[in-house]
């Protein structure tokens, strides 16, 4: 018995529906209109003869079906990538000597990376992680081919890649006390984010007092989780049992924090422009997450 082909446009528009939850999102992100869509899904829904969405006015959840197709539909439409970029480009291959800043989207990296390696398998990367100011140091210096940091407000360099709004955070079960200084979680200066909060909370005629000093971001998460005090930290940063703070007369508003690209027009470039291609095209379909072109 032969069974009907499951068109990639039907599999990639239900992935987009299904990781965005809503047609009008992935209309955005497959570039096509939320009718067509409708269309992509309710066809895929036809051929399969099974729903795979739980649909009303209101809200918009996988079936169980749908749960099984979202797997699979992953599968397809990384492996289908991986043939055509095989197929209709040279593909990357050496040493990538990369740095990548622990501001650069905490949850998704690992994965990002992981599909990477599997679309360039003969690309190697060296990977060194820290804070910005370490990582551009080393580039500075050759020691890396390419970094993706946070961008430095004193040095106009390299391109920016992806913007994310700051956030003051806190433990959900911090006790907030406005009678008493701010207690501040911080990295050790220089630190951009510590200039930040310092600034912000002046401007406002807030006290504050350092209640942990920690050398890495992860430190610092780990000390709000733990209730030590409160941070400014980019939105991807805040997990299960921290709350955002939004009392603008205690804790006022923040710009975005920005991340560049170094190193895209070096001896490295043919293996840093994939990267950065994939990174970009991979980002735009998150939520939360504003990437420029």
């Amino acid at each position: 018995m032969r069974f009907p082909d499951l068109e990639i446009d039907l599999l990639r528009a239900f992935v987009a529906v299904a990781e965005t939850g809503s047609f009008t999102a992935a209309a955005e992100v497959v570039g096509r209109s939320q009718s067509a869509v409708s269309q992509k899904v309710l066809r895929l829904e036809e051929i399969l003869q099974r729903r795979v969405f739980d649909r009303t006015s209101r809200s918009l959840s996988l079936t169980r079906d749908g749960e099984r197709l979202l797997v699979a539909a992953r599968q397809m439409l990384e492996f289908n990538d991986a043939v055509v970029c095989d197929l209709r480009e040279t593909p990357a291959g050496g040493l990538l000597r990369l740095g990548i800043s622990e501001d650069f989207i905490p949850k998704e990296l690992p994965k990002l990376l992981s599909r990477f390696s599997r679309l360039y398998p003969r690309t190697q990367i060296d990977l060194m992680t820290g804070l910005s100011c370490a990582l551009l140091e080393a580039y500075d210096n050759g020691r890396l081919d390419a970094v993706i940091a946070k961008k430095d407000g004193t040095a106009q360099r390299g391109r920016v890649i992806w913007r994310e709004p700051l956030v003051w955070m806190a433990a959900a079960d911090y006790q907030l006390d406005f009678t008493r200084p701010a207690r501040l979680v911080m990295l050790p200066s220089p630190c951009t984010y510590r200039d930040l909060m310092v600034s912000t909370l002046d401007s406002v005629r807030r006290e504050w007092e350092v209640a942990c000093t920690a050398s890495s971001l992860m430190g610092v998460q780990a000390a709000v989780a733990g209730g030590l005090g409160v941070t400014v930290l980019g939105r991807s940063f805040v997990q299960d049992g921290m709350q955002i703070l939004s009392a603008p007369q205690h804790w006022p508003a923040l710009p975005m924090t920005e991340i560049t690209v170094l190193g895209e027009d070096g001896d490295a470039s043919d293996l840093v422009r994939p990267l950065v291609t994939f990174l970009a095209e991979s980002l735009s379909r998150s939520n939360g997450l504003s990437l420029v072109a």
